[in-house]
């Protein structure tokens, strides 16, 4: 493990509390191992990384983030999206493909929104010309797949950018067209939470009633 991620991991588990695992297991089931570390320490960790490493490359960033989501214990891969996060301008389209494979090992609501409201959208936003074209290739693609989690990042990933009063609804439109029409089992009514992706349109058309009343989804 590179230096970076041991400090990482260490100061991950010196905010441990098995209270906190107990809980976090019996919330987000046990396909992970739980230090029981809180969000706030979680991000506070990342905050001490970059200033103990200041001036981290797109490189450093990115195989950092694949380091630590290697494990399969939860506060690892959480601090490896805060660590994406806080370097989103970093990255670009290529990182894609790593960010996907991310997506479909996460299989958790905690770990998938995240990674597509405060990474993938954002990263995608910042893009332009031929790169954008790409990036939404790829999130036209992910609303086609037999992935659940990838189909609901896909959908999801623009949530803050129309927040703001932004982002592509037609690109948006699109992605809601495509999951409803090649998975029309899905419903997005009162059971929506046992789809993901389902949940996710349920939660866009949520969020753009107050955004963005006037933009209509298929």
């Amino acid at each position: 493990m590179s230096e970076a991620g041991e400090f990482v991991d260490a100061a991950l588990q010196r905010e441990s509390s098995w209270e906190r695992a107990d809980e976090h297991r019996e919330r987000l089931g046990g396909a992970l191992q739980y230090y029981g570390s809180s969000v706030g320490a979680v991000r506070g960790t990342v905050r001490d990384l970059t200033r103990r490493h200041p001036g981290l490359s797109h490189d450093e960033v990115t195989a950092l983030s694949s380091e630590l989501w290697a494990a399969p214990v939860f506060e690892r891969r959480l601090a490896a999206i805060v660590l994406l996060q806080s370097n989103v301008a970093l990255l670009d389209n290529s990182d894609l493909t790593r960010v996907e494979g991310f997506v479909r090992g996460a299989r958790l609501r905690a770990l998938v929104d995240p990674l597509a409201v405060d990474v993938i959208g954002p990263m995608v936003e910042g893009l332009t010309g031929q790169k954008r074209a790409r990036a939404d290739i790829a999130l036209d693609r992910w609303a086609q797949d037999d992935d659940v989690w990838l189909r609901r990042a896909a959908l999801l990933s623009p949530l803050r950018a129309f927040r703001a009063g932004r982002g592509d609804e037609d690109g948006l439109a699109r992605r809601v067209a495509t999951v409803r029409a090649r998975h029309p089992e899905t419903d997005i009514g009162a059971d929506a939470a046992d789809a993901p992706d389902s949940e996710a349109i349920a939660l866009v058309r949520a969020e753009l009633a107050e955004a963005r009343p006037g933009l209509r989804l298929p």
